[in-house]
């Protein structure tokens, strides 16, 4: 297998622009609606629940 391939497979520069980008504050100039902040906010939520079950799980693993 081609080490580039495998490099390009664990590359997670994306996700982490994504998650920036999720909690960083709105940008006034581009169109804003009820639904675009719905979606935005479950989102976050989805993330921070994501997040919280990683370190519990972690938590969990070390303590066994």
């Amino acid at each position: 297998m081609d080490s580039n391939r495998v490099k390009e497979q664990f590359r997670l520069g994306e996700a982490f622009r994504y998650f920036l980008r999720v909690f960083r504050k709105p940008d006034p100039s581009r169109p804003d609606s009820f639904n675009l902040r719905v979606m935005h906010g479950i989102n976050r939520i989805s993330i921070l629940m994501f997040l919280f079950c990683l370190i519990v799980m972690i938590i969990r693993a070390f303590t066994r």
